[in-house]
């Protein structure tokens, strides 16, 4: 029981013909705090492996006049990350050999132990944790940003923050608000890191990145067959973030269109697959981001109002940068420079540098400041961070670009842009004014680092 405390619970799938050792089994593992579904044949196991995803699967070589061997490479096909392991009272050299060719991980011989037993299952936990973290990591310097991108002494800020802490343990759903470039999807990642869901996966969705087709893919997952470009199965991130977290980035620009099957999930955990009609389940917890008034939305009709009731079940509201700067953006840029400045003997910034960082309003918040600091680690030859150092849109005394000026027209169109979405209440409103869509607003967004 120690052991299962330090890992995640299973989803596990019991296929055997005799009734007292699925009971046992589930009996044994369910005590153990896994998941477990029980089913005597194959058709059975075939469904139920349609239906929901499966770390860990128990099957008997003797299915009644069907053979066990046969089902392993169809569950694997399903659930590629499943371990399998054979159970039997016929044990020999040549089955085991057949099943590991078939994709088995383990065999154990009838009558077994409940010592037996456990000793499997804990080790596909570990391995699986492993696997869920192997996956989940960004690298070192990345995940030291995202603790200073948590580091306040604002208190609007520092009220987010606690907030997010003490909705980390449960399963609601939670709603970030607030501008772009705050630290929206850190902190979504910091709520999940401090959940019991931290040792499973964390996935993320850009609502406003892909089309409508491609995005229900991207989330629901779909079948071969089921659109021109569907080359092969995709399991979707509901399905592959099952026991985890899915963050959905913007989720204001969802289209319409999807938003009743993501109403249907976050209500009943049940989707389908683009292609399919089999019912599938996950259990998925949802945090939604948003720098758009979703209440302004849903009167507009362009967000549903009971979907917005079940996504922000808790808000959280984070605050812009010039909002903190006071309290905080000194402590920000010191924290930054530590994560970026690697072997360079970089050890602050001149008092001049700190002025210009303090008096610049950063309409791209956090993001900006982490870019302004990396341009300036780059450039900086000395032991400390100048203002020669510094972006040239940061300087009071630069004359901003015009028309016709000795500047090129990407110089011209970022500060363009950075001033329309300083300007503009959503996404929707500056992509207009742009005159382009919110997608290549997007892209012209990740290319500024805006």
């Amino acid at each position: 029981m120690e052991s299962n405390r330090k890992t995640s619970p299973l989803s596990i799938l019991v296929v055997d013909d005799e009734v007292n050792i699925r009971k046992a089994l589930s009996i044994g593992l369910e005590a153990d705090g896994h998941q477990v579904i029980a089913v005597s044949n194959p058709g059975d196991a075939r469904d139920e492996a349609e239906r929901r995803a499966f770390d860990l699967a128990f099957v008997d070589l003797r299915l009644g006049t069907a053979r066990g061997l046969d089902l392993i490479p169809e569950l694997l096909a399903k659930s590629p990350w499943l371990r399998v392991v054979v159970i039997t009272a016929y044990g020999s050299i040549e089955t085991a050999v057949e099943a590991m060719k078939r994709g088995a991980t383990d065999y154990l011989t009838k009558p077994f132990t409940p010592a037996q037993v456990k000793l499997v299952t804990e080790r596909v936990a570990k391995l699986r944790a492993l696997e869920q973290q192997v996956a989940g990591l960004e690298g070192s310097a990345a995940q030291a940003e995202q603790t200073v991108m948590l580091e306040s002494a604002h208190p609007a800020m520092q009220r987010a923050l606690s907030l997010a802490r003490q909705v980390a343990d449960s399963d609601a759903n939670v709603l970030i608000r607030g501008e772009s470039g705050t630290g929206k999807g850190v902190l979504a990642k910091a709520i999940h890191g401090w959940s019991g869901r931290s040792a499973r996966p964390f996935g993320t969705v850009s609502c406003p990145s892909l089309s409508a087709q491609l995005l229900e893919s991207e989330l629901f997952g779909h079948v071969k067959g089921a659109f021109t470009s569907a080359v092969r199965d995709n399991p979707g991130r509901i399905l592959t973030c099952s026991g985890g977290t899915l963050f959905l980035d913007e989720i204001g620009d969802l289209p319409l269109e999807l938003q009743p099957k993501l109403l249907r999930f976050a209500q009943d955990k049940a989707f389908e697959r683009v292609g399919e009609t089999v019912t599938r389940q996950a259990d998925v917890r949802i945090i939604s981001a948003t720098n758009v008034d979703l209440d302004a939305a849903t009167k507009a009709g362009r967000f549903r109002e009971d979907l917005l009731y079940r996504l922000k079940v808790v808000q959280i509201e984070v605050p812009p940068l010039r909002e903190r700067a006071a309290a905080d953006l000194i402590l920000l840029a010191e924290s930054i420079l530590r994560t970026l400045r690697g072997t360079r003997g970089i050890v602050g910034f001149t008092d001049e540098a700190l002025a210009i960082l303090k008096s610049y309003t950063w309409p791209g918040n956090v993001r900006e400041l982490r870019n302004a600091i990396e341009h300036a680690v780059i450039f900086c030859r000395s032991d400390r961070i100048d203002v020669e150092h510094l972006p040239t849109n940061l300087t009071p005394i630069q004359v901003p670009p015009q028309i016709g000026d000795d500047v090129s027209l990407a110089q011209v169109e970022e500060l363009h842009i950075r001033r329309v979405l300083a300007s503009s209440k959503s996404l929707d409103e500056a992509a207009k004014t742009l005159g382009i869509d919110v997608a290549t607003l997007w892209r012209r967004r990740r290319k500024y680092g805006i």
